[in-house]
């Protein structure tokens, strides 16, 4: 069985390389080939040594994730879902939008924390994805939508805030956010790298230490109370915990706020009294808020919050001078927005015994 060359970050593939007799300079060429230009096949790469390029057709491959549905939105949004094996597919999207194309990758083949609004974390979880795994996702879109080397970036942004708690992953989370980074491979900004998280506070520490790159918290709810049920992580790293985490990865961080994550859902968490709990709660740490429409899918028991309510909660969160902005619902004819993304999983937790979940079959491609 050969080595999946996507599984190596940079050190990975120094060492894999030394192991075998070769020089340092052999990984900045192969991830340079592979990442950068999207190559897998080793003959192509045309200045490495033929006899380098004979070893590595034995020992290795450069293996992502299968596309087996591609959707496009009205809104040009597109769904990508991939076959990652044993029955599980994971989606990713991309949204163009005009200053910057973001990719949204999923780290996990469905996710454990179960929060209570989530597509995904109701079909339950079945594993990590490794690291060729969770790259492959960027490695694949890339090719579908004709990035040119040479040219501008088509993915500009990436986002893991897709499907799985990315700290939950945390070593291969980390391994493909230093190639994201790596000038070798993707070379993004530590700005336009983002993780997602629902308050692992003790894992947001080790990030802050080994990787910083933006960061975003899923909040949800203003008090303890309401995001132990919402988000049940909270029962674990309370409020006063997740804020303090969040002053120590600022200090770290290469921007100079966290983002705030809250899913509007009519009359559970939007009223004037919860906008205002929400500004005490944070008015210690340096954040903006992001709202996001909640987007219904089966079996929910939420319904969105209206406009006006969305607005009002905007206005007093923006009238204490906190920067807001409200997240424009896209892809949901395709089930591609936020909350939606459900892939395929083969539930481990049995929570699909207790949980009616919609099921995606690995090889269709339709719209549902």
């Amino acid at each position: 069985m050969t080595i999946n060359l996507l599984d190596f970050d940079a050190a990975d593939l120094t060492a894999f390389f030394a192991e075998h007799g070769e020089k340092p300079f052999r990984a900045k060429q192969v991830l340079r080939w592979m990442h950068r230009f999207g190559q897998s096949d080793f003959d192509a790469m045309t200045d490495i040594a033929k006899t380098l390029r004979e070893k590595l057709r034995i020992l290795a491959s450069v293996t992502p994730p299968t596309i087996v549905s591609d959707k496009l939105s009205d809104d040009g949004t597109r769904k990508f879902l991939f076959d990652v094996g044993g029955g599980n597919a994971v989606e990713t999207v991309f949204i163009p939008e005009d200053d910057r194309g973001t990719l949204c990758v999923s780290t996990q083949a469905g996710c454990a924390l179960d929060c209570s609004f989530c597509s995904t974390g109701k079909q339950g979880f079945n594993r990590n994805l490794s690291v060729g795994e969770i790259i492959g996702q960027l490695w694949q879109a890339n090719r579908a939508l004709g990035a040119d080397p040479a040219g501008d970036r088509i993915i500009s942004n990436v986002v893991l805030m897709g499907m799985g708690e990315p700290l939950a992953n945390f070593e291969n989370t980390v391994k493909a956010l230093r190639l994201m980074l790596d000038d070798n491979a993707y070379g993004l900004s530590r700005r336009r790298v983002t993780v997602s998280t629902s308050g692992l506070v003790p894992v947001m520490d080790r990030l802050a230490d080994e990787c910083a790159v933006a960061l975003a918290v899923s909040l949800h709810a203003p008090n303890d109370k309401l995001r132990d049920e919402l988000v049940p992580i909270n029962r674990k790293y309370p409020l006063h915990e997740l804020m303090a985490a969040c002053n120590r990865y600022l200090q770290k961080a290469p921007r100079d706020f966290v983002t705030f994550e809250y899913v509007m859902l009519a009359g559970v968490n939007d009223s004037d009294e919860q906008a205002r709990e929400l500004l005490a709660l944070t008015r210690n740490v340096s954040c903006k808020f992001n709202l996001i429409p909640f987007n219904p899918f089966p079996g929910s028991p939420y319904l969105r919050s209206a406009s006006p309510r969305i607005k009002r909660f905007a206005q007093i969160l923006m009238d204490a001078g906190v920067v807001t902005t409200t997240r424009k619902t896209r892809g949901d004819d395709i089930d591609a927005a936020c909350g939606q993304l459900a892939g395929q999983v083969l539930d481990k937790t049995r929570r699909s015994e207790r949980t009616p979940r919609r099921v995606i079959d690995v090889h269709e491609v339709r719209n549902r």
